[in-house]
């Protein structure tokens, strides 16, 4: 069975608003999980109320109009989403890009927020595909991967690499209208389906080079936010997906362990020792990843808003602490499938989609193996490769 979604009472974005504003949409959401996933991505009418709800508008600048919240604030929000659906949250998430957006130049910051903050940004920026240095930009070519929200997004960002270039080892992405770009509608995954990460196709297209930014590079204008680390918070909007979706799991979990006997005739979940020792186990470990995460979080922030620049050992420390959180938060989602025994095993089950959801999400390259390596050098005062920490 899958237990109704029941949104917490804080679930708001805006405390000026109405808590229901929020919680109205999460309870559609969790409603129509399925069609998310037999679509293969979000549906329009999500991704505009993500958009009045303040969602990409949220790390934007105030100069710009934005209301430059807080990185911690931003998380809340999307983990808060993702308890009723990983993709949703995942969507969401990428109101994030207007941080790394930041690099561009200012002139273009100002004709991109021209019409006001809210503007839906996708990305598909690997492999890196040649482009063409020219008098009138860059021409670009190619096909790329995982471009997550491409099919509600305004504007599309794809990673080039070009000749001489020195970026330091980090990708140069070009910037342009959505309807510069074909969408290949190939998303067929085993968890967070209904993200829309498809594959997109650019044919001959010139961006000016002033739409182009180097991601990971220092902002063009000065906020706190933008002061914040880029590449860090673009890992934490994804992490925190798995958190919300682990902690649907565990609750699912407590609902159905106070139901009835089992078919066999065993006595009921909640009566069972190894049901109790290992959800006990299992809520620690959420809990403690999650207050890791925050904790590290604001420690970097406090840092930024002190006007201080973070060391590579506390972004280092804060990009392990993100890893920690999106891989605890897979086990805890397993943990929670594996209890629930042959309940769970049933195509569309609530408990099945959390692992599998969570599953990817730990399996994202900014989430892997390589970054807790790249934590342990740091924390020796090993160098660490570009775009680390």
């Amino acid at each position: 069975m899958n237990v109704a979604f029941k949104p917490r009472a804080d679930a708001t974005l805006d405390h000026s608003k109405p808590p229901e504003s929020l919680a109205e949409l999460l309870v559609d959401i969790h409603a129509r999980r399925e069609d998310f996933m037999a679509n293969r991505q979000m549906p329009p009418d999500i991704v505009a109320r993500f958009k009045s709800l303040g969602l990409y508008r949220a790390l934007v600048a105030k100069t710009f109009g934005g209301d430059e919240r807080s990185p911690a604030e931003f998380c809340q929000w999307i983990e808060t989403i993702s308890e009723a659906d990983g993709s949703a949250g995942w969507v969401a998430s990428f109101g994030c890009s207007a941080v790394y957006l930041a690099a561009l130049p200012e002139p273009t910051l100002r004709t991109l927020y021209a019409n006001g903050p809210d503007v839906v940004f996708a990305g598909g920026l690997f492999p890196l595909q040649p482009a063409e240095r020219t008098p009138e930009g860059f021409r670009i070519s190619g096909r790329w991967k995982f471009a997550s929200g491409c099919t509600g997004a305004e504007l599309i960002g794809v990673g080039i690499a070009v000749k001489d270039q020195q970026s330091g080892g980090l990708p140069r992405v070009a910037v342009m209208p959505a309807e510069r770009v074909r969408i290949l509608p190939n998303w067929d995954v085993i968890g967070l389906q209904g993200t829309g990460s498809h594959d997109v196709l650019v044919d001959d297209v010139i961006v000016p080079e002033e739409w182009t930014m180097i991601r990971g590079a220092a902002a063009s204008v000065d906020a706190p936010v933008y002061r914040y680390p880029n590449i860090a918070l673009a890992a934490q909007v994804l992490a925190v997906v798995g958190l919300g979706v682990a902690r649907s799991a565990l609750d699912q979990l407590i609902d159905m362990a106070s139901g009835g006997t089992s078919i066999t005739g065993a006595p009921r979940m909640a009566d069972r020792a190894y049901v109790q020792l290992e959800l006990a186990k299992a809520e620690a470990m959420l809990r403690s990843a999650r207050a890791f995460f925050y904790d590290e979080t604001d420690r970097v922030w406090q840092t930024v808003l002190a006007g201080d620049v973070p060391s590579v050992k506390a972004k280092s420390v804060l990009r392990l602490a993100i890893t920690h959180a999106a891989r605890s938060a897979a086990e805890v989602a397993r943990m929670a499938c594996a209890l629930a025994g042959t309940t769970a095993i049933y195509q569309g089950h609530g408990l099945s989609r959390a692992m599998c959801d969570s599953l990817v999400v730990a399996q994202h390259a900014f989430l892997s193996e390589g970054t807790l390596e790249n934590a342990g050098k740091a924390l020796l005062g090993l160098p660490t490769p570009p775009g680390f920490p």
